[in-house]
C-alpha cells in the first residue's frame, strides 16, 4: 500500500454517475481528472468538458460551489490516459459493459502508478469478474466502491473488497471517502446488487406488484408505503417518479440475469403492460412527460395521477388518512382489515423477508443492511428495525402460518429484538446470538448516544442542554422543525450562568431533520389572530437580548448547522463564536419573503460581516447595499460554501463534510477557542442615513418596473433599508449595536400588524411557499 495521501484523483466516464462523482470529489477541495471517450475529432475533450458544463445548470446543483468546477480538470482517454500515473485513486465509472471494464484496466495497468488504488463504480458486475485476467499486483490494488445517485447528496458508498484486495489500500480510500467526501461505508460481499440496490428494488417490486394486484389507487398506495413504513413522503410510486420509471426494467434485468435462479426476485420481477405502454410513450417520471403523477399545465397546473385501471391521467385525489394508529403501529396496520393491512403485508412481508436472508451471504451483519437502506434508500428505520417495530416473533409467526420460508436469521433472535439498549448503550445482535455494542467510526460523536445514556442538564418545551464531554456543553432545539420560540430563548439564558460555572465552551447542535426553520411563525400568528402585540415584542425582544447573551458570554460558543439553518436558525449563526456547518448547509435570512424583517440582530451581524471583508469597497454605503441585496431577496445558500461566498458564514468558520461527525468538529473547535478566550467587542457602526435610502429606493423601484418585486416587496424593503441605513442617523453619527436592535424590533412590529405581511405568514405555514402580494 502507497503511504501517500489521496492529493489527486481521477475518474474515468463523464456520464451522470462519473461525472457526479468528479463534482463531489471537487467539493472537498481535491483536483480532479475526468475522463471519457473522444466522440469529436475536433474537440476531443468535448465530452468531459460537456459533463461539467451541464453539472454548472443542472439543479439540484453537482457542485457546492462555482469555485469547485474549476478543480476540475477534463480530458479523453486516448490521449490524456498517462495523467493517471499523477493520481492516488482512480474511479472507473464508465458504461456497464464488462468487455469496455476490462479493456480500460489493461491499459490503465500499463500507465497507473503501482499502489495506486483502483476502484469501479459498477452495481452489477461481480469483482473476480473485472479483474480476470489481470496481474496480481493490479488485482490487490482493485476493489468496489459503488455510490449512489446524485453522489453530492447520497450519504452510502458500498465498498466491496475482493480477496486479493490490500485491506490498507481499502482503508485508505474508505477513510478518505467518509471524512473528505462525507459517506458512510458501509461494506458488503460481491454478490449481485450488493445491499441496498438488492433489497431496494425487490422492495419497489413488490410494491407495484401489489398495488396493481390489489386494485389501489397510486394516491391509496403510497399513502400506506410511504410515512407509516418510515419511508420518504413521496411513497413508492413518487419514488419511481424521480428516479425514472424507464430505468425500473433495466435493474431488473441486470438483477434477473445475475441472480440464482431460485432467489426470491426472480419470482416477482414482472412489468406491468401499462408500465410498459407509458415507457414507450415517454411518460417516464419527472424528466418525462409525467409519471404516475404529474403536473398538467395545460389545465392551470393541475396535479394529476395516473389510475392504473384505466391508464388514464385524473385529478389527484387526497387519500383518507388511515385509521387509529395504523400511521403509528406497523403490526397494526399490517393486521388492518381490507386492502390496507393486506397492502402492506404484502409490501413488508416478503422485503423484510428477502432483506433477512441475506445476512451473512450479501453483509456480514444486521446493522449493514439497515444502514444501507436508511442511507441509501432514505428509509427512516432500517429492515431490521423494522421487524423489531412489528415483533421478530410475530413476524415469523405470519411467515409460518402462510406457509413462508423463515430466513434462518430468525432461529438467532427468537423471540427478542435485533437491538436492544444495555446500561445507555444501544446494542445489536450478533450471528452468533449476542449483543455487541455498536461502535461509532472514531472521531464520530452523535447526541443520539449521549441521551441514551443521561438526562439533559436543562430542559424546556423546546430546548434542551447536554453535557457532551470534556467540558463543553450542547444546546438541542427540540420543537417542531427545530422552530424556535420564546421556550428556546429561555432556556438559552438558563444555560448561559450553567456553562459559565461548571464548562469550558457551548454548541449548538442538534440531531433533526435541519438545524431550525426559524422562529415560529404559527405562534406569531396565534398572538397576532388575538393582538396580542405585547407579547410579540416580547418574543422579539427576548431573542435578541438571549443571541447577545449568547454572542457576550464568558466562553466560546460554536453553532453548528446542517441542512435549513433560516431566519432566526441563520441569526444564532451570526451571534455564534464560530460555526462549523456541515456541508449541506442552507442558510438564510428569509424574513422579507413573509413581510418582516431580521428581528434578532441579523441585520446588525451581516453589516459588520459586510464592511470587514478585505474586498469590499469602503465607505458607508457598499456594505449597506451588499446586505440590502442578500437580505432583502431572502436569499439562501445552498451550501455551506456558497454560505461563505454570500456572508453567512466567515472564511475561517469550518466545513465538516461527513455529518456523523459534525458534533465532534464542533465540540474541538470551541475547545481550540478557550485557551485565551476573550468575548467580542460591541460593533459600532457610521451608515448612510437618508441619501442611503434614497438610493435603495430607486434601486427597488428599478426591479417593480421590470416586475421583478411587488408593491409590497418595496414596502417591506423600505423598512429593511431603515434598518440597515441607521434610521434617522446621519453619516457622522456613531450608530450602536442596540441602536440597530431597536430599529429591527420597531420595524418587525410595524410589518407584522400589516394585513398584507399576516397574509404572507399564514400563506407560507399552510402551502410551503411565499406568497407574491
Amino acid at each position: 500500500m502507497s503511504d501517500l495521501a489521496i492529493n489527486k484523483v481521477c475518474v474515468i466516464g463523464a456520464g451522470t454517475m462519473g461525472a457526479g462523482i468528479a463534482a463531489h470529489i471537487a467539493n472537498a477541495g481535491v483536483p480532479v481528472l475526468l475522463l471519457d471517450i473522444v466522440r469529436d475529432p475536433a474537440d476531443r475533450n468535448a465530452v468531459a468538458a460537456g459533463a461539467v458544463a451541464k453539472m454548472l445548470k443542472t439543479e439540484p446543483a453537482s457542485f457546492m460551489s462555482k469555485a469547485a468546477a474549476k478543480l476540475v480538470e477534463v480530458g479523453n482517454i486516448e490521449d490524456d490516459l498517462g495523467k493517471v500515473a499523477e493520481c492516488d485513486w482512480i474511479v472507473e465509472a464508465i458504461i456497464e459493459r464488462l468487455d469496455l471494464k476490462q479493456q480500460l484496466y489493461q491499459k490503465l495497468e500499463a500507465v497507473r502508478r503501482p499502489g495506486t488504488a483502483v476502484t469501479s463504480n459498477t452495481s452489477t458486475i461481480p469483482l473476480a469478474n473485472l479483474i480476470d485476467g489481470r496481474s496480481e499486483a493490479f488485482a490487490r490494488d482493485f476493489f468496489i466502491t459503488h455510490f449512489f445517485n446524485p453522489p453530492r447528496y447520497m450519504r452510502l458508498l458500498e465498498v466491496v473488497a475482493g480477496p486479493h484486495s490490500d485491506a490498507g489500500l481499502v482503508a485508505k480510500v474508505s477513510d478518505f471517502a467518509d471524512r473528505r467526501l462525507g459517506k458512510t461505508i458501509v461494506d458488503a460481499k460481491d454478490t449481485p446488487g450488493f445491499i441496498a440496490n438488492r433489497v431496494g428494488t425487490f422492495w419497489i417490486q413488490a410494491a407495484l406488484n401489489a398495488a396493481f394486484d390489489l386494485g389501489l389507487t397510486v394516491e391509496e398506495a403510497d399513502a400506506i408505503a410511504g410515512r407509516p413504513m418510515g419511508v420518504p413522503k413521496t411513497g413508492v410510486f413518487g419514488l419511481v417518479d424521480l428516479v425514472g420509471i424507464d430505468l425500473m426494467p433495466h435493474l431488473q434485468k441486470s438483477l434477473t440475469g445475475t441472480l440464482p435462479k431460485d432467489d426470491p426476485y426472480q419470482a416477482i420481477a414482472r412489468t406491468a403492460p401499462l408500465i410498459e405502454k407509458m415507457i414507450a410513450e415517454g411518460y417516464t417520471g419527472r424528466k418525462g412527460r409525467g409519471g404516475f403523477y404529474r403536473i398538467n399545465r395545460e389545465a392551470g397546473k393541475r396535479k394529476e395521477t395516473m389510475d392504473l385501471a384505466t391508464g388514464e391521467y385524473r385529478p389527484t385525489i387526497k387519500p383518507a388518512p388511515l385509521a387509529g394508529d395504523l400511521a403509528k403501529d406497523l403490526g397494526a396496520l399490517i393486521a388492518a382489515p381490507g386492502k390496507t393491512g393486506a397492502y402492506a403485508w404484502a409490501i413488508l412481508g416478503p422485503t423484510l423477508s428477502y432483506a433477512a436472508s441475506l445476512v451473512p451471504d450479501a453483509a456480514a451483519d444486521v446493522l449493514a443492511v439497515d444502514t444501507a437502506m436508511k442511507l441509501g434508500y432514505n428509509w427512516t428505520f432500517g429492515p431490521f428495525e423494522l421487524i423489531d417495530r412489528i415483533g421478530a416473533a410475530t413476524f415469523v409467526t405470519r411467515l409460518k402460518d402462510e406457509g413462508n420460508p423463515v430466513p434462518p436469521i430468525f432461529d438467532v433472535v427468537g423471540d427478542r429484538t435485533f437491538y436492544r439498549i444495555e446500561n445507555g448503550v444501544r446494542q445489536v445482535l450478533d450471528l452468533n446470538g449476542t449483543y455487541r455494542d455498536v461502535r461509532r467510526p472514531e472521531g464520530v460523536l452523535l447526541l443520539a448516544d449521549i441521551k441514551l445514556a443521561g438526562k439533559p442538564l436543562l430542559k424546556t418545551a423546546s430546548a434542551a442542554l447536554w453535557d457532551v464531554g470534556d467540558g463543553v456543553a450542547a444546546i438541542e432545539f427540540t420543537g417542531k422543525m427545530n422552530a424556535l420560540d420564546g421556550e428556546v430563548m429561555k432556556l438559552i439564558e438558563q444555560a448561559i450562568p450553567l456553562v459559565a460555572e461548571k464548562f469550558k465552551a457551548l454548541v449548538v447542535y442538534n440531531e433533526g431533520s435541519n438545524f431550525s426553520a426559524g422562529a415560529n411563525l404559527g405562534l406569531a400568528m396565534f398572538a397576532v389572530n388575538i393582538a396580542a402585540w405585547s407579547e410579540i415584542e416580547k418574543l422579539v425582544k427576548g431573542g435578541q437580548d438571549a443571541y447577545k447573551a449568547l454572542k457576550y458570554a464568558p466562553f466560546p460558543v460554536v453553532s453548528a448547522p446542517f441542512g435549513t439553518a433560516l431566519g432566526g436558525g441563520c441569526e444564532i449563526l451570526l451571534n455564534s463564536d464560530a460555526v462549523q456547518a456541515h456541508a449541506e448547509s442552507y442558510i438564510g435570512l428569509v424574513e422579507c419573503g413573509v413581510g418582516l424583517v431580521p428581528g434578532w440582530g441579523g441585520c446588525g451581524e451581516m453589516l459588520d460581516r459586510a464592511r470587514s471583508n478585505p474586498m469590499m469597497p469602503k465607505g458607508p454605503m457598499p456594505a449597506v447595499v451588499k446586505v440590502f441585496e442578500t437580505v432583502s431577496t431572502a436569499t439562501v445558500s445552498k451550501s455551506a460554501a456558497e454560505a461563505k461566498e454570500i456572508g453567512f458564514l466567515r472564511a475561517t468558520d469550518g466545513i465538516t463534510m461527513n455529518r456523523d461527525r459534525l458534533l465532534a468538529d464542533a465540540k474541538a473547535r470551541a475547545l481550540a477557542l478557550v485557551e485565551g478566550y476573550q468575548p467580542p467587542k460591541p460593533p459600532e457602526f457610521r451608515l448612510p442615513g437618508a441619501s442611503g435610502r434614497a438610493a435603495l429606493s430607486m434601486a427597488v423601484e428599478g426591479f417593480q418596473a421590470r416586475g421583478m418585486a411587488t408593491p409590497y416587496d418595496g414596502v417591506v424593503s423600505a423598512e429593511l433599508a431603515n434598518v440597515l441605513t441607521g434610521g434617522e442617523a446621519d453619516v457622522v453619527d456613531v450608530v450602536t449595536e442596540a441602536d440597530l436592535l431597536a430599529l429591527e424590533r420597531k420595524a418587525f412590529m410595524k410589518l407584522v400588524r400589516d394585513p398584507r405581511t399576516q397574509a404572507r405568514v399564514e400563506h407560507i405555514l399552510e402551502t410551503g411557499k411565499p406568497l407574491r402580494n
